[in-house]
């Protein structure tokens, strides 16, 4: 009886908590749900392990999936060995033409152009199947394909005297089955070079760029000169004059490849260079017909003074001071259009000798009117007989002279 009245008891309580449970669902699963969003996750938990365990693949797959991407684009853009020349030393056969003259300055001794580079070399590690490219040739063209999609090694070619930042107007670079590369480049240069004026204004000039291989020495780089091209810059003159700037002729252009030495932090190296001479003649008839004829002419007019009274000194000593005052502003217009020098020009001799002509016009007429003035008229009147034709020819001498003088050197 007793048994049987205990475990009644005991069903009692039971069914009470689980009715008590059941009755209030909410309010049991309530403060779980709160002790859930209050306490941290346990990371001990299998399920929240799986789940962790799951995003931890994806993302390490997509590292390593990107982190290949960019070992194959790598692999592809450099391969072992690229960034360096691919012999020891590289021969690169160099051409550099000249398309248009653009200016030509005389004070600055300096020159603008617009040139065409071609450079060609053997990399045997560019060499492709041309069949199996389907191309017989593989064409990089502008600044960004040779610059971030070929993936072969070109020389940095510099024109060591250029003055400004040149223009890169166009850049190809074509490689062949058999791993030749060309490259070619169009520039616009302004290029600084000494200018022999000794002869001016009939002087001829040598216009030179230096091409060098930036950072190669000769162990590295040898330059040589393209045979193939030696004509080009010689046909294009001859078919276009406007290739010509004005008040120049372009004759021929000649290149030579040398060696030059160079001192670094390193020491004393040796660097292989390209020599481009580009050989100009003056028009000279120009500046004959508005500076020299109108000099001389002026000259000329300087001596009609021995015709003038000899007891009128005013009047010549003002024509003689007209003549002088002329040839120093002549001087001015000569030093405008020259740069500084330590020599004297043809032109310059030959304003110096006009201006010593009209000078020794001035004592002329002072030692007339000195005669004059003693009495000795005739004496006066014989001397400047004798002028008319002694200072023309001295003139004419000393013209003679300074050019036999520019002639034999």
């Amino acid at each position: 009886m007793s048994c049987s009245s205990a475990r009644s008891a005991t069903r009692s309580r039971g069914g009470d908590a689980r009715g008590r449970a059941t009755a209030t669902p909410h309010l049991a699963a309530a403060p779980e749900r709160r002790s859930r969003r209050s306490t941290p996750r346990r990371t001990g938990h299998p399920s929240w392990n799986r789940l962790m365990t799951t995003r931890s693949r994806r993302a390490a797959a997509c590292v390593v999936g990107l982190a290949m991407l960019l070992c194959v684009a790598a692999a592809e853009a450099i391969e072992p060995g690229m960034p360096n020349p691919p012999a020891s030393p590289t021969r690169v056969r160099c051409a550099l033409l000249i398309v248009d003259v653009i200016d030509i300055d005389d004070v600055s001794e300096s020159f603008e152009a617009k040139i065409s580079l071609v450079a060609s070399w053997h990399d045997p590690r560019l060499a492709f199947d041309a069949a199996a490219e389907g191309t017989e040739r593989k064409l990089f063209q502008g600044g960004y394909q040779v610059a971030e999609v070929f993936a072969g090694w070109w020389p940095q070619l510099v024109l060591v005297n250029e003055i400004s930042l040149g223009d890169t107007t166009a850049v190809t670079i074509e490689v062949a089955p058999d791993g030749g590369v060309r490259l070619m480049q169009q520039r616009t240069v302004r290029l600084e070079t000494p200018m022999q004026l000794h002869d001016y204004p009939f002087d001829q000039q040598r216009l030179r760029a230096i091409l060098l291989p930036f950072g190669s020495t000769i162990d590295d780089v040898v330059l040589e000169v393209d045979e193939r091209y030696t004509d080009t810059t010689d046909e294009l003159v001859r078919r276009n004059e406007d290739v010509n700037v004005a008040g120049w002729i372009l004759r021929h252009l000649e290149m030579a490849a040398d060696e030059t030495f160079l001192s670094t932090g390193t020491g004393q190296r040796t660097f292989s260079r390209l020599v481009a001479t580009i050989h100009l003649e003056r028009r000279s008839w120009q500046l004959v017909w508005q500076l020299l004829f109108p000099l001389v002419v002026i000259v000329s007019m300087i001596w009609s003074i021995f015709w003038i009274d000899p007891e009128s000194l005013s009047d010549r000593l003002n024509v003689s001071f007209i003549g002088v005052l002329t040839i120093v502003a002549y001087q001015f217009v000569v030093i405008d259009h020259m740069p500084r020098m330590s020599y004297l020009t043809f032109t310059d001799t030959l304003l110096l000798v006009s201006f010593v002509t009209m000078s020794a016009t001035i004592p002329q007429s002072l030692v007339i009117d000195s005669l004059v003035r003693k009495g000795q008229t005739g004496r006066a009147r014989r001397i400047d007989l004798t002028c008319r034709w002694a200072f023309p020819l001295a003139y004419l001498i000393a013209i003679a002279a300074t050019v036999a003088w520019f002639a034999g050197h």
